[in-house]
């Protein structure tokens, strides 16, 4: 009998051992994961007689090849049984000095539709690819230095993330003598979610030159099969991500984006004439990183997450997202009510900061145009910040302020270079500085001097580094194009995760989550704010419910012009507060309701007893359900100005398991028939109702598992609605 018969028994024998295993786990299935995670721990299953390492947990499946030509041999849905890869590609692939390097890999196969297991037994490694020399497990790590409040989280938090990880290292030979890759892998508890990120050693006694670092590289089995082309490609069913910040204008030899959906030429029995299906995913800096690489010196890559949907529904989506980033990203839930105090003179400070305790607000921001210099080194200037923070912890609240980073000019000399015209301009923002120069490294001390003198809580850090590319050849930072990405990409991260470390809270409105910070703009145009009040009101709700699409209720923050904002007169704004009351609660009913906060700008929270009272009472009642209030968030009607409209937190494991905010933009009352659906609840059959916490009844569900129930929405007004467990 071969030798390629027999290992094809074994591969066999190991898919049907495997094949058990997900019946045995398929019982689980019965629980949705959504509803309760805990049966889906993440295990390592390795097979010595095929070489096989498999990375699982009952929802989703990575299997890694530990021989020499090691790779990814397989990605599947356990529950569907679903393939999700049509090829094998090399596990990573890297330029060194000016050369391609794979890093494992098997040689082509004969086609790219589908993986054969009689192939795959016979296949043999790449030619020239680093090989497999062993391989290590262990739980996952954190990633940084992670230091929570505890005081803004309503539920336990898990740093780092259960799971398992598999560690695999490979060398090269030949010219790449002394050449060394490690290859992370994890995958997470549950949810269905891998991770990877790639670790390169110089042990060449050279200096090398990393030009490029591909970190994933899939052939996935494409999304859409057409002959012509479509006018839109549609993409598998997977949420990809990195911590590198993507490039939103590129400017050629820079990429658009750190994921990329790829051609794949090497794919030509597809449907498609042209050969144009997006089907080859692609993870790498959008430039570079182009970094010189000393002997002994190790490069640690952007890492990169694959979130496998099970389903097209769009709710189902948004919550896997948000657990995803819960996982991930917990720092993402710390989630305090933030007052933008329009002064920072001291006596105003003070006084904003007590009104904010007064009320239950927990965290006060100098905010932008209120003065405040976190730049500032002045020893006098640093000690009146100190006497302020120590006021504000003495009320329990947390202090900081704003600083812009880029949209914003220093000097020529300073400023990034745009690749196009070897001219300062062309960035995201237009002109920004480059933080890979002397005046990064100062703005970035200035700041780590400004928290530890002070003992300020909150960086409120505008125009974060949007991932510019920067042409200069005289920067300290950086020697050219090629490494100006990587290098201003470090310094920030390595600053947000110096922050995280001490425990300052980062609101930062560009996307960071994967590098700290905690929130980003839930739905924003400034100039939605100089409308006319009620306009807001619906406009509002609207932002929320989309931003929902990509993000949990606690990473997005909102605004609230307490004060005239980008003009709009008396008619766009709150103040004289005490005038506007209606309006004010319902904006409160409106951020709290979602479980999302605001920006509240102005010079004050309350300016009569009155005001006081409404906004004690809001903030008593958001913290009396902060958990359920904090959770995901199912919308059930999208606001239209028409009707109602609202949504549904969904806490599973919480006391409250369910809690509807239902709102009416018209003058008049609403009558209506409500039907809200059970399924992520947790709750079966049946449900304790209870409306604005009137008596409570017993409501059985529909087939759908919702269960109907009339009500009177009043004017301009909302109403929450509490689901329990029924007796």
């Amino acid at each position: 009998m071969g030798a390629s018969v027999v290992a094809a028994r074994r591969w066999r024998v190991w898919l049907v051992a495997t094949l058990l295993v997900v019946l045995q786990q398929d019982g689980a299935r019965a629980q949705d994961w959504l509803v309760d995670p805990s049966p889906y721990a993440a295990r390592l299953v390795v097979d010595e007689a095929t070489g096989r390492a498999s990375l699982e947990n009952g929802l989703v499946r990575r299997v890694l090849s530990t021989r020499p030509g090691g790779t990814t041999l397989s990605l599947q849905l356990v529950g569907e049984g679903r393939e999700l890869l049509r090829t094998v590609k090399p596990d990573a692939r890297l330029v060194v000095d000016g050369e391609v390097v794979h890093v494992g890999g098997l040689e082509p196969a004969p086609i790219q539709n589908y993986i054969d297991p009689d192939w795959l037994v016979a296949a043999q490694p790449l030619p020239g690819a680093l090989r497999v020399v062993g391989w290590s497990s262990g739980p996952l790590r954190e990633r940084f230095a992670w230091r929570p409040r505890l005081e803004w989280l309503s539920r336990p938090v898990q740093w780092p993330p259960k799971g398992v990880a598999l560690s695999v290292r490979y060398a090269g030979e030949g010219r790449w003598q002394g050449l060394s890759v490690v290859v992370e892998h994890e995958c997470h508890d549950g949810l269905p979610l891998v991770a990877k990120r790639v670790l390169v050693e110089n042990r060449t006694g050279r200096e090398l030159r990393l030009s490029e670092c591909v970190a994933e590289v899939l052939g996935f089995v494409e999304a859409q099969s057409d002959v012509e082309l479509p006018r839109a490609w549609k993409l598998p069913p997977v949420h990809v991500e990195t911590d590198a910040p993507a490039i939103l204008r590129p400017v050629e030899p820079v990429r658009r984006d750190a994921v990329r959906w790829l051609e794949d030429p090497s794919y030509r029995t597809q449907v498609n004439y042209a050969l144009r299906t997006p089907c080859l995913l692609e993870t790498a800096p959008p430039l570079g990183p182009g970094v010189l690489l000393a002997d002994g010196a190790v490069f640690e890559s952007h890492r990169t997450w694959i979130l496998c949907f099970d389903d097209h529904d769009a709710a189902r989506r948004s919550l896997a997202l948000s657990r995803f980033y819960r996982a991930v990203a917990p720092w993402s839930q710390e989630n305090p009510l933030i007052f933008h105090a329009a002064s920072s003179e001291p006596a105003r400070l003070v006084a904003a900061i007590d009104q904010a305790a007064e009320v239950g607000f927990e965290l006060v921001v100098m905010t932008f145009g209120s003065g405040a210099n976190l730049e500032s080194r002045d020893p006098g200037y640093l000690a009146s910040m100190r006497r302020a923070a120590d006021h504000a912890h003495a009320r329990g609240v947390a202090v900081g302020g704003y600083s812009l980073l880029a949209s914003r000019s220093i000097a020529p000399e300073i400023d990034v270079v745009d690749p196009a015209t070897g001219l300062p301009g062309g960035a995201v923002f237009g002109h920004s500085p480059c933080l890979a120069t002397k005046w990064g490294e100062e703005y970035f001390a200035s700041l780590r001097g400004f928290f530890e003198a002070t003992g300020m809580d909150v960086l409120e850090h505008d125009g974060s580094y949007p991932g510019d590319a920067c042409a200069s050849t005289t920067h300290a930072g950086h020697r050219g194009l090629e490494d100006s990405y990587w290098s201003q990409r470090e310094r920030l991260a390595e600053f947000y995760r110096w922050a995280r470390g001490r425990g300052i809270y980062l609101n930062v409105p560009d996307w960071h989550f994967l590098n700290g910070s905690s929130k980003c703009a839930m739905g924003y145009r400034e100039t939605n704010w100089s409308l006319p009040r009620e306009q807001q009101e619906v406009i509002e709700r609207q932002n929320i419910a989309d931003g929902l699409a990509t993000k949990g209720p606690t990473m997005g923050w909102m605004f609230v012009p307490l004060m005239e904002y980008h003009g709009g007169g008396p008619a766009a704004t709150i103040e004289p507060l005490s005038e506007h009351l209606d309006h004010y609660r319902l904006r409160l009913r409106n951020l709290l309701g979602a479980g999302v906060q605001a920006c509240w700008r102005g010079p004050r929270l309350h300016d009569a007893p009155e005001t006081r009272a409404m906004l004690e009472g809001e903030v008593r009642w958001f913290k009396s359900r902060r958990r359920i209030l904090e959770s995901d968030l199912v919308v059930l009607r999208r606001a239209d100005g028409a009707d109602w409209d609202g949504w549904m937190h969904v806490d599973p494991t919480g006391p409250i398991p369910g809690l509807a905010m239902l709102y009416n933009p018209r003058p008049n009352a609403l009558r209506r028939s409500i039907r809200l659906p059970l399924r992520y609840t947790g709750l079966r059959g049946s449900a304790l109702v209870e409306v604005e916490g009137a008596q409570a009844r017993v409501l059985a569900a529909d087939e759908q598992g919702r269960v109907e129930f009339v009500v009177e929405l009043p004017p301009r007004g909302s109403m929450w609605i509490e689901l329990r467990p029924a007796p």
